[in-house]
């Protein structure tokens, strides 16, 4: 076995309970559960051989397995998706070459995010994970900073130094920039991408450290491996045309169902 795809999904969100099961309506005007959504971009990525659901909700597990999902029950104990990613890998016995941790608040994921992550990872040896980064334009640095500005918590920004190792994560939009940017602009910003491609070692050994100080911070899970000293390999991907975005608040249904219309997503 080369390469897994684990989803991790809770249902007792902080901010916003339940999450996997809610309904986001495509083009079509079907609606599908965002952790179907997940699934079904997880599928969609070449070069992969297995993809699971890791969840400790009964109400996550029944319906995952209603649409043909592979489902891993979990502890109530992991404190990230990174943790419930390692547990599900143990608790099922894999031994893959890698692990991708595709977040199911991320339906809109392109499938070349994942190719290109996993084909970094494989060339750089001396990283232990890897993410992607995508350069913002000037709207959505924009839209970046509103979420901040309105006191939501929205996209993440990667920080990463001339050999795309990873510098910082935030949650607030940096580096800052005193210039203006037209909305279509290239900027200095980097949108983090919610994925990772972990090698199975840096994986396990994840959950056994204290939570970092900035990890709690931030509430970001990808420092507590800056903290250790592990390097996290920045892999840039390229939108080509398709639009992107997370779900971290009730608003953002709206906003990624205007954007699969646009996409004309099913």
């Amino acid at each position: 076995m080369s390469v897994v795809i684990v989803i991790p999904a809770r249902h007792a969100s902080t901010r916003y309970p339940g999450k996997p099961l809610v309904e986001l309506r495509g083009a079509t005007g079907e609606g599908l559960s965002l952790i179907r959504r997940s699934w079904e971009a997880a599928r969609a990525v070449q070069g992969i051989d297995r993809v699971i659901v890791a969840t400790d909700d009964e109400r996550i597990r029944a319906h995952a397995e209603g649409f043909g999902a592979e489902v891993a029950m979990t502890s109530t104990s992991a404190r990230n998706g990174t943790e419930r990613c390692a547990e599900a890998v143990a608790r099922l016995g894999l031994s893959p070459e890698i692990v991708v941790n595709l977040q199911g608040d991320a339906p809109l994921t392109p499938a070349w995010f994942v190719e290109e992550l996993v084909a970094g990872l494989r060339a750089d040896p001396g990283a232990d994970v890897a993410t992607p980064v995508l350069r913002c334009s000037g709207a959505m640095r924009s839209d970046l900073i509103a979420d901040r500005v309105a006191g939501r918590v929205g996209g993440t920004t990667a920080v990463f130094g001339h050999d795309r190792r990873a510098l910082y994560f935030s949650k607030e939009v940096i580096p800052y920039a005193a210039a203006d940017f037209g909305p279509s602009d290239p900027t200095p910003v980097y949108h983090h991408v919610g994925v990772y491609a972990y090698r199975p070692e840096a994986l396990a050994e994840y959950p056994t450290w204290d939570e970092g100080r900035l990890e709690a911070l931030e509430g970001l899970e990808q420092l507590r491996f800056l903290e250790r000293g592990r390097r996290i390999l920045c892999v840039e991907v390229e939108a080509r045309g398709r639009e992107f975005w997370e779900l971290n608040n009730p608003s953002d249904v709206p906003k990624l169902e205007a954007m699969m219309g646009r996409m004309g997503i099913a």
